[in-house]
């Protein structure tokens, strides 16, 4: 194996250098170059932009991801620069579970049909989640990662070089300082009148050596508050880019908000319309109630069950003397057919019950119309 030894050689002292400034510096005695206080705020501010960034960017993952397994088992394909496999959303699986247990207890069935449109719902708010979390992650995700993986590798990686320039710096003071010192001894007068000129001779040389010293000491020190001076200004730019990062920040959070509220939205939107077709639905309660009423051996034998009797009338429906009361009304609602009446949200009405009415539905009043309301789109009020 062909190396070079004496660039490992350099490289190994100059390791040593730094090893030894540094511990001078944490026990107080080596002095250490301070950088200015606009320099200090800025990488304090990019410190905590990085932080923060961290923190967001994380759990911003679990938000959209909550499963720890899935997480991993995306970031492994990412590294392995392979394409993660479809997964489907937890509403799409409830969805698919509601449909196939609607053709097993049968699809004509209340509690069937009532599976098969919940079903239908869900799969509608489980494509509307795949939709926002294919979305945050191009506009919100992306964004942070790139400045967590690409601009603040750079900054970091400028602010280690940075760092070492300093103590190579500070050993090249700590360097010419001693260099001086020893050439402020070795410069002191000899004694003329020494009786041994080999000493006089030695004392000359030794002062020669030292000059030569601080010679050195001084010019390796230019060199080294040169590059320290220009790794300074690179990595300031750096820094000073951080504002840039914000703002970029702040349109990705804009984004993100915004296809958080569409996405809140069209749930609602579906939600809305499961509400309107459950209530056109007939309800499974009334039809066990009149079967049982209506089998025989039953103590209502000889009593004309409800689905025997006639349609209730609403037009002859008459309010009640007391009992009346204001409600709310929560949800659009379209009327199915001439007994109901059509509500549009926030609107107030008068509701109230008549004997023998299923317990889901009022008769509601607005003005001169009247018609069949169902309970859940009420808020009764006192």
């Amino acid at each position: 194996m062909d190396f070079n030894v004496k660039k490992l050689a350099t490289g190994a002292g100059l390791f040593f250098t730094r090893a030894v400034q540094f511990t001078e510096e944490k026990l107080g005695q080596a002095e250490k170059t301070e950088l200015d206080a606009h320099f200090e705020n800025l990488m304090s501010r990019a410190d905590c932009t990085k932080n923060w960034t961290e923190k967001i960017y994380r759990q911003t993952e679990v938000l959209l991801q909550p499963n720890p397994s899935a997480r991993i088992e995306e970031f492994l394909y990412e590294k392995l620069d392979m394409k993660a496999p479809s997964r489907v959303t937890n509403g799409e699986l409830l969805g698919q579970y509601m449909e196939d247990a609607a053709k097993e207890f049968g699809p004509g069935t209340p509690y069937g049909s009532t599976l098969v449109k919940v079903g239908e719902c869900e799969r509608r708010l489980g494509a509307a989640e795949r939709e926002f979390i294919q979305t945050s992650a191009i506009s919100f995700l992306s964004p942070l990662r790139n400045f967590l993986e690409g601009d603040w590798r750079t900054i970091s990686k400028e602010r280690r070089l940075l760092e070492n320039l300093r103590l190579d710096l500070d050993a090249c003071k700590t360097r010419l300082k001693k260099a001086k010192v020893a050439d402020a001894k070795a410069a002191v007068a000899p004694d003329f009148q020494e009786t041994r000129p080999r000493n006089y001779v030695l004392s000359a040389s030794a002062s020669a050596l030292w000059t030569e010293e601080v010679e050195k000491a001084e010019q390796e020190l230019r060199v080294a508050q040169t590059e320290f001076d220009r790794q300074s200004e690179v990595t300031q730019l750096l820094l000073e880019g951080i504002s840039s990062t914000h703002v970029n920040h702040l349109r990705c959070l804009h984004e993100f908000v915004e296809a958080q509220a569409a996405y809140y939205k069209q749930c609602h939107l579906h939600m809305q319309e499961l509400q309107r077709e459950l209530g056109r639905l007939p309800n499974a309660f009334t039809l066990n109630s009149a079967h049982a009423m209506a089998a025989p051996g039953s103590a209502s034998d000889g009593v004309s069950s409800p689905v025997e009797t006639d349609t209730l009338k609403i037009e002859e429906v008459q309010a009640p003397a007391t009992g009346t009361r204001k409600a709310k009304v929560l949800y659009d609602y379209d009327a199915a057919d001439s007994s109901e009446l059509s509500l549009l949200a926030d609107e107030l009405i008068t509701v109230y019950t008549v004997p023998g009415m299923d317990s889901d539905w009022l008769i509601g009043e607005r003005g001169n119309q009247k018609g069949k309301v169902p309970v859940t789109y009420l808020e009764l009020l006192s």
